[in-house]
């Protein structure tokens, strides 16, 4: 389980349940959650929808379980719906950033925008540097699910450090060049208010820019589906090492799929309250009766956070322990990959850390409440198990 098996190699079995414990049950869940509704987000607005209302968070719901189920029923067929919509996924994007570049420039936008005072905003220069460095954690986050297939690759130890560099200078290549094609499209202010589906619609018009917004519709759903993956292989993750609770139910694999249907089913419950959580806190804003994705967070409110930005900084800071034990434990290597590289890594990490903690505040406190009751439940249910298994024993 990639995240895991590094965790319980470099600083123990325990640290690494612990960590398998929270990517099972905040990690995973919360960010594939979001992404059912990002995904639901985007068809939404194709079909007139209110991105908040009934029909999009149906959307939402019918995408977990046609993920839940493909991934599974048939796991081989998952795994091709991967390689499609990541094949899918860079068409707009890449048309975007060749046309809207030449079409910006053309029309004069991209350097208006480019040229242009920033917009007024709420918050210090810092605190919103902060925000942005947060937010764009979630939008490249999920990398880390790659290192989940280890085991099936060939030469894993040279071919799965090159892949995630150059797929990663890949992305944020492709990125960087669809953001500038998209300014080339929209103001700011457009873009601000609208998205970036206005950008299309303005250049490629409302048939072809909406056939193109679909695309990133799919793509979305995508990203979902390989969420989804890891949520499906949570629960067995931690009970195939025989820790975690009713671990003879949750490590059984289906002969036919081979695959944890146990776990699978819980991956999906988690899932839908994650995302019972997410609609209800920042989306309908039962909490505050506005929302988060307005640009507001309000600090005040008790239990209201963000669960697409501070589970994935928590990860960035359980990353620390491992990085200080690279450095204790390595032998054999080289200056840059024994120390330079992973105190590089661990100043990154604290980064993250103080970046979250600036820019949500409050929020950071609730979720912590959270994270703590999470994480005393798992090493409780974990404790009953092992005495259950020790009484067996004798």
């Amino acid at each position: 389980n990639g995240l895991v098996d590094y965790a319980e190699a470099l600083v123990g079995k325990r640290y690494a349940y612990y960590m398998g414990w929270f990517t099972t049950f905040i990690y995973f869940p919360a960010m594939t959650s979001v992404l059912a509704w990002v995904s639901a987000r985007y068809l939404g607005v194709l079909c007139g929808f209110d991105i908040t209302g009934g029909p999009v968070m149906v959307l939402a719901c019918l995408f977990l379980v046609g993920s839940y189920a493909v991934n599974a029923l048939s796991p081989i067929l998952a795994g091709k719906f991967q390689v499609a919509t990541t094949v899918i996924k860079l068409i707009p994007l890449g048309v975007m950033a060749i046309v809207g570049i030449i079409a910006g420039l053309a029309s004069g936008q991209l350097t208006e925008n480019f040229v242009a005072p920033p917009l007024a905003v709420v918050g210090s220069k810092g605190s919103i540097l902060f925000a942005a460095v947060c937010a764009t954690s979630f939008a490249y986050e999920g990398w880390i699910i790659a290192t989940t297939i280890n085991s099936e690759l060939k030469d894993s130890k040279r071919n799965l450090p090159k892949a995630l560099t150059v797929g990663g200078i890949i992305v944020i290549a492709t990125y960087l060049l669809y953001y500038i094609g998209v300014t080339g499209g929209a103001s700011n202010a457009e873009l601000i208010e609208k998205g970036a589906t206005v950008a299309f619609t303005n250049i490629f018009g409302n048939v072809i820019g909406n056939i193109l917004n679909l695309f990133i519709a799919i793509s979305c759903i995508g990203t979902m589906n390989g969420l989804m993956l890891a949520c499906c292989r949570g629960v067995y993750s931690v009970a195939a090492r025989g820790k975690g609770p009713a671990t003879h139910m949750f490590s059984r694999v289906d002969e036919h799929t081979n695959m944890p249907n146990n776990s699978a089913v819980m991956g999906l419950l988690l899932c839908g309250f994650w995302g019972l959580y997410f609609y209800l806190s920042n989306l309908a804003g039962t909490w505050s009766h506005k929302t988060v994705f307005t640009g507001t967070i309000f600090e005040s409110v008790p239990f209201l956070f963000d669960p697409t930005e501070l589970p994935i900084i928590t990860i960035y800071a359980l990353y620390i322990p491992v990085f200080i034990q690279w450095i204790r434990k390595q032998k054999g290597t080289s200056v840059w990959q024994h120390y330079i590289l992973p105190i590089l890594a661990i100043c990154g990490s604290v980064f993250m850390v103080i970046a979250c903690l600036v820019s949500h505040g409050m929020g950071c406190f609730w979720y912590l409440i959270v994270f703590a009751f999470v994480m005393v439940l798992g090493g409780l249910l974990n404790r009953r198990t092992q005495r259950t298994v020790r009484a067996a024993g004798v």
